[in-house]
């Protein structure tokens, strides 16, 4: 534990010119008596540490000390901010990057690298909100991978239904969604921003010329805009439902948050009993039924008619499941 603390006090030390005793303690998280300790133990150990004296003194490194905990190269430098998810990184073909970043600190990281943590959040965004699942590997994902770190562009077929439609991307960032991966590319002389699946590109050719980034693209804005579109494509029907205050709670997690949140916030005020009536985008009769099953009493089917039988049925089978003797 303390090892880990000197080593990043030295980092603190060599980013910036100097840091009082007070700075250091809140960013180490001790007491400035432990600063002082950790410095003089620096000091010991050959580490220039030097501590200026007085209201405005503090501590810096002197001749300008540098550890030798650098040397990270551009890839390393990004990977190191997506070493939460090593799986990605494995399936994108950057667990060697990854290793090596691991074994050094982001915060010996040159001027010149020092924009890694942008530039990896512009080309990669994992948008996870169930719980995790091992993706199947997409056969050219490490291709794609490649083209998007390096800002190459590349010719691919897409596969549409039966047909396949050949385009020439520029490759901005990739997404893994609930274990499925996404690219969202440029159209190349057309100006337009579009996301593909992975695993529907029949071939994907890197060439040679790389392409230049537009600096205002946003990757997680992007993906949010392409989600959202597509959850409303696909909400055909409609259903009536009547929810209990923990009927409400529970809404968000049973269905679709975007159909959860148009159904609620069009919702009229609570009856006598405290329950609200809501008018909730579905797919389909058969998702929905599937989906208000996880609601159990706290949701109350009012329309359609066909998908209120259906509910009633599942309540009788519950009712006499429940209502016999339990078996021994």
């Amino acid at each position: 534990m303390r090892a880990a603390r000197l080593i990043k006090m030295v980092l603190l030390l060599q980013s910036r010119p100097a840091m009082t005793a007070a700075e250091l303690a809140r960013e180490l998280e001790v007491s400035e008596r432990t600063v002082t300790r950790d410095a003089q133990a620096l000091s010991e150990a050959g580490v220039p540490v030097y501590a200026d004296r007085g209201r405005a003194g503090g501590y810096r490194l002197v001749g300008g000390y540098r550890t030798r905990l650098t040397g990270l190269a551009r890839t390393e430098a990004e990977a190191l901010f997506l070493s939460g998810v090593p799986g990605a990184l494995r399936e994108m073909g950057l667990q060697d990057a990854a290793s090596a970043a691991r074994l050094k600190v982001s915060a010996a990281l040159l001027p010149s690298l020092r924009d890694a943590p942008d530039t990896a959040a512009q080309r990669f965004h994992l948008d996870a909100p169930a719980w995790f699942r091992e993706p199947e590997t997409p056969a050219r994902l490490p291709v794609i991978a490649e083209a998007v770190w390096d800002d190459r562009r590349i010719r691919a077929v897409y596969r549409r239904g039966d047909s396949a439609v050949e385009r020439e991307l520029e490759p901005y960032g990739l997404v893994l969604k609930a274990g499925v991966w996404y690219l969202c590319a440029r159209v190349a002389g057309r100006g337009v921003f579009r996301t593909y699946r992975i695993d529907r590109f029949d071939s994907v050719d890197p060439l040679g010329e790389r392409f230049d980034r537009d600096p205002d693209f946003d990757l997680p804005g992007h993906w949010a805009e392409h989600a959202e579109r597509f959850a409303r494509s696909i909400l055909h029907a409609e259903v009536v439902v009547r929810l209990s205050p923990d009927g409400v709670r529970a809404l968000p997690h049973a269905v679709d948050p975007l159909a959860a949140r148009e159904a609620l916030d069009g919702a009229g005020e609570p009856d006598a009993e405290g329950w609200v009536t809501v008018t909730l985008p579905v797919e389909s009769e058969e998702v929905a039924h599937d989906q208000l099953r996880a609601l159990g009493p706290e949701a109350e089917v009012l329309a359609p008619a066909g998908l209120r039988e259906r509910c009633a049925a599942d309540a009788a089978r519950l009712a006499a499941l429940y209502g016999r003797p339990r078996a021994r």
